[in-house]
């Protein structure tokens, strides 16, 4: 028998042994992103409401009609001096967004900015911190549905470091966070949104490295709840 012929089991058994490899390697990470997403998902469900309190601004990420009336009522009660609405559809007038609101619709006027650039949760992240820095304003309260929030949270903090965010958390009556697993509607949006978080916190996180490395680099500090 030649080293050749000798050579080839010793071969295969590498190469099966890397392929089993790379396969317990993939096992683990399936197993890891489903603890993650059941801690997720549970986290939601068992957060609790932060204490109230006031901010410079109010930022609220559109996406439920609930969202904007909570973020009035915040304004009419004094929590903030303004409030932005980010993510308004392109042929929505005041009128409607007014419509939505159970009170403090009067101070659309005054004391109300409507950014209908932002498309997704990263724009409406740009356009929040470009609004922040244009009132030079030091902390926000940043209204969204509850299952939203950790990636709201997650791109605000991106954009904005060294800006206080106080999430204001607005529960959505169609999302089930008691007992998610019983209803494929909210087990589906649940998952969709924490494989839409997982990259968000990789972004804060890379970018958070990349300010602390650099000299005068500060990172977000910010009110985040763990999920």
């Amino acid at each position: 028998m030649s080293e050749e012929e000798e050579d080839r089991p010793g071969r295969f058994s590498g190469f099966v042994g890397g392929v089993r490899l790379i396969f317990d390697f993939l096992l683990m990470l399936v197993v890891l992103l489903i603890i993650g997403f059941i801690l997720f998902a549970t986290g939601l469900a068992h957060e609790r409401p932060l204490p109230e309190r006031n901010a410079d601004g109010i930022a609220v990420l559109t996406g439920g009609a609930s969202r904007i009336d909570q973020a009035m009522k915040l304004l009419a009660q004094g929590r903030a001096k303004r409030v932005l609405i980010t993510g308004v559809n392109r042929t929505t007038t005041t009128e409607e967004l007014k419509d939505l609101a159970s009170q403090g619709d009067q101070y659309f006027a005054c004391c109300v900015d409507i950014d209908k650039e932002a498309r997704n949760t990263i724009d409406n992240a740009t356009e929040t911190s470009q609004w922040v820095a244009l009132n030079h304003y030091g902390s926000i309260i940043v209204v969204t549905s509850n299952y939203h929030m950790p990636r709201a949270l997650a791109e605000l903090g991106r954009a904005m470091p060294g800006v206080v965010l106080i999430p204001y958390a607005v529960a959505d009556n169609n999302v089930h966070l008691d007992r998610w697993w019983s209803y494929p509607g909210t087990t589906k949006l649940l998952l969709s949104e924490y494989l839409k978080y997982l990259p968000a916190l990789g972004r804060l996180g890379a970018t958070n490295l990349v300010r602390a490395l650099l000299p005068g680099g500060n990172t977000i500090a910010a009110e985040v709840p763990e999920p």
